[in-house]
């Protein structure tokens, strides 16, 4: 397994067989070094990682649950916003393109999660993917909030081929599997499992002066 740091994320890149299966991991906080927390009104932050590609047989885009609020699994749903259930979700794939009916006026990320907060009716923050009209390519984004449209949003990427037709093509094609949610140890457990190790340890080492 290769692990190549890449700005907040971790990229992984695992080989099977003839296919190769990268993960984009997301473990670090998406607003440090920001002060979009203590800004009223929604800011969308940028700096996002550039991806060459994202092969939806493979790829996969991988999230720590405690750093970004999301829980331990993926609630997802793909679909245009009208169609999408007003239920607790952490991960929506976006098929909308326009949100004004007017294909000269920009499609960005604050549209975008203006639809899917119009159709939510639950709160919690979360992640979607949507086409970004102006740059012509899908962007991967995270809300603070996706039931709220003032919610604070980080774009985390930028998926660079394909564009256009052929990337708007791609989106009804995303599925729960392309994203994993998981959960790193906190300090404290590391601290006690440390403790536990030396107190078996110092067990042990009683146990076998007493045979001696």
């Amino acid at each position: 397994m290769l692990r190549i740091h890449l700005a907040a994320a971790t990229l992984l890149i695992v080989a099977s067989g003839t296919a190769t299966a990268t993960t984009f991991r997301f473990d670090t906080d998406p607003f440090a070094g920001t002060t979009v927390r203590n800004a009223p009104g929604r800011q969308i932050v940028g700096g996002e990682l550039f991806l060459g590609t994202f092969s939806l047989s493979n790829d996969m885009f991988s999230f720590d649950g405690n750093v970004f609020g999301v829980g331990t699994s993926v609630a997802f749903a793909n679909n245009v916003a009208a169609n999408l259930p007003p239920v607790a979700l952490n991960v929506v794939v976006l098929q909308d393109t326009d949100n004004d009916n007017n294909p000269g006026t920009p499609f960005g990320a604050g549209n975008a999660a203006d639809l899917i907060a119009a159709q939510l009716t639950q709160s919690g923050p979360g992640f979607f993917i949507y086409m970004n009209s102006a740059l012509n390519l899908r962007r991967f984004v995270y809300s603070t909030d996706l039931s709220d449209n003032t919610a604070d949003l980080k774009i985390l990427a930028r998926i660079l081929d394909p564009t256009g037709a052929a990337a708007i093509s791609t989106l009804p094609n995303f599925t729960s599997a392309n994203f994993q949610i998981t959960t790193a140890p906190e300090p404290s457990s590391f601290a006690l499992l440390g403790a536990g190790v030396l107190l078996g340890s110092a067990a042990l080492r009683r146990r076998l002066k007493e045979r001696r």
